[in-house]
């Protein structure tokens, strides 16, 4: 069981979250459970980290952080112990969560699960582990697992001690077809396979972390989305079916809809490099500068002029990255040899999800009529196995987005 900042942002709400484990534990089931900090602490002491000093050691950073999940994690086991349950709080370095150096956003490369599964069986006793942390193995340092650290952590620890399933609760009560915020009518799924889940949390959905989900695609880890603002006795703990969204194996879905959601993100930036000579070696004239600065390219689109001497060349990158690349870009004009470049911050990319894709032809035809019948234009185009995308104004994100949930029949 996992829970998130907002599950555990006071004392009554930790206490809520001590009965959803308490119903679990009487059911007959052996829980994990992994916190993250109290809403709003990590910023605080994030806060607090540069405020001491603006460039300060990566691996003190990682100490001052951690330590929010460490409160959470001990609160928890005191209201458990205080309602009877043998509970017993664990920080990463305790298991040990052993993790690569890289402090702030390390990797878990393994992790040790036997005390808690020995004290399981022997003692009945509840784990209750501090997410978003782990242990450098050769120094011995607390390091800390970046965003969406806390979700990594669960699914790690469930794929260690062998768990049945991986419960995220969350302030939602499930996966949707799209942002309900949007669309009114969108709908919890009660099942959604791994690859589609990744491309929706890749794509704009917020609910779970990337790193979580492909860590649970490799372990065959079954994740089950759920709400934590769900009283605690309003649940039948012997429910094939609480209300919620399973993650799983696509083997595990009988039916398979051609289309399962449609996720969308405005955090995009269009930059179109004009009159590039058109010959070898300028895709990478262009692209290598920007990998070696961390900035990730996403939809790239290549038109070549009549002359064939010429070729002007679009691609996305993420808006918060766009004048950083840019100035790349400038700097680099003269080994690309470009006549300039036009940019555009107010775009959206909509992505169409849905294993079906692989053995339907004509799905994303349908979009492009459809969109066109709206009069909405589309800037470029990426397509993969089980998903496309599209690149249009932002103004017409929300239009797009209900056309689309409309087509494929998620409304119904």
């Amino acid at each position: 069981m996992k829970f998130g900042g907002t599950s555990v942002a006071d004392i009554d709400r930790i206490r809520n979250v001590a009965r959803h484990v308490k119903r679990e534990v009487d059911a007959g089931h052996e829980v994990a459970v992994v916190v993250s900090a109290m809403s709003g602490k990590t910023n605080e002491l994030v806060g607090w980290a540069r405020e001491a000093a603006p460039l300060h050691d990566t691996r003190e950073y990682d100490v001052v952080v951690a330590s929010g999940e460490q409160v959470t994690a001990g609160l928890l086991a005191i209201v458990l112990e205080g309602m009877g349950v043998n509970a017993r709080s664990w920080q990463g370095w305790q298991l040990p969560i052993l993790t690569s150096n890289v402090h702030g956003s390390a990797r878990i490369e393994g992790i040790d699960g036997d005390e808690l599964v020995k004290r399981f069986k022997e003692l009945k006793q509840v784990a209750v582990v501090a997410g978003f942390q782990g242990m450098h193995k050769e120094t011995g340092r607390i390091t800390t697992l970046g965003r969406g650290g806390s979700d990594t952590s669960a699914v790690a620890i469930a794929a260690a001690i062998k768990a049945d399933r991986c419960d995220i609760y969350t302030d939602v009560d499930g996966v949707y077809t799209t942002d309900p915020r949007v669309v009114p009518r969108a709908r919890r799924m009660e099942k959604i396979a791994f690859e589609e889940m990744l491309e929706m949390a890749s794509l704009g959905a917020k609910i779970m972390h990337v790193r979580s989900i492909e860590l649970a695609m490799v372990h065959n880890v079954r994740v089950f989305v759920r709400s934590s603002f769900v009283k605690p006795e309003d649940i039948d703990p012997f429910s094939n079916h609480p209300p919620g969204t399973l993650i799983c194996d696509e083997s595990e879905i009988m039916e398979q809809q051609v289309v399962t959601g449609i996720a969308f993100s405005k955090d995009e930036a269009q930059i179109s490099i004009r009159n590039v000579p058109d010959k070898p070696g300028v895709a990478a004239a262009i692209f290598g500068p920007l990998a070696e600065s961390s900035i990730n390219v996403d939809m790239i689109v290549q038109n070549v002029s009549p002359d064939g001497a010429t070729t002007d060349l679009t691609f996305t990158v993420p808006a918060s990255e766009y004048d950083r690349a840019n100035a790349v870009l400038v700097k680099a004009k003269g080994a690309i040899g470009f006549d300039h470049i036009d940019s555009s911050t107010d775009v959206a990319k909509v992505s169409v999800i849905g294993i079906g894709m692989r053995s339907h032809a004509g799905v994303a035809a349908q979009a492009f009529k459809a969109l066109a019948e709206r009069q909405i234009n589309i800037r470029a185009i990426t397509t993969s196995e089980i998903k496309f995308s599209i690149l249009i104004d932002a103004a017409y994100t929300e239009l797009a987005v209900r056309t689309l949930h409309s087509l494929y029949g998620l409304d119904k």
